[in-house]
């Protein structure tokens, strides 16, 4: 009943900028926390950058500084900007979310998107 879209990946040159976006829709009463992966080929799923509800965040050390997490809770939507980009950054990314469907006390699940592709090249 909840479903992750992202949606903002493409091709761009080194030092270019994204915006990655991740519509959040379904049952949902409170998402917990949010944040992106991301994958390249041959090598395990990484997290980048991640936001709890209160709006705290967190990234991991390669893109700090150049990249910024966000959301709009009125959208439930994530979003993660992405400026100076490097070939290094290339990457299937994805939208992950920690969410209580509806109130009382149970438990949370952990939803995924399907990934977008981010490719950096000259």
């Amino acid at each position: 009943q909840v479903h992750l879209v992202e949606s903002g990946g493409g091709l761009v040159q080194p030092g270019g900028s994204l915006r990655l976006s991740c519509a959040v829709s379904g049952s949902i009463f409170s998402i917990r926390a949010m944040g992106w992966y991301r994958q390249a080929p041959g090598k395990q799923r990484e997290l980048v950058a991640t936001i709890t509800s209160g709006g705290n965040s967190d990234y991991v050390a390669s893109v700090k500084g150049r990249f910024t997490i966000s959301r709009d809770n009125a959208k439930n939507t994530l979003y993660l900007q992405m400026n100076s980009l490097k070939p290094e950054d290339t990457a299937v990314y994805y939208c992950h979310a920690i969410i209580q469907s509806r109130p009382g006390n149970i438990p949370t699940n952990d939803y995924w998107g399907q990934g977008t592709q981010v490719t950096v090249s000259s």
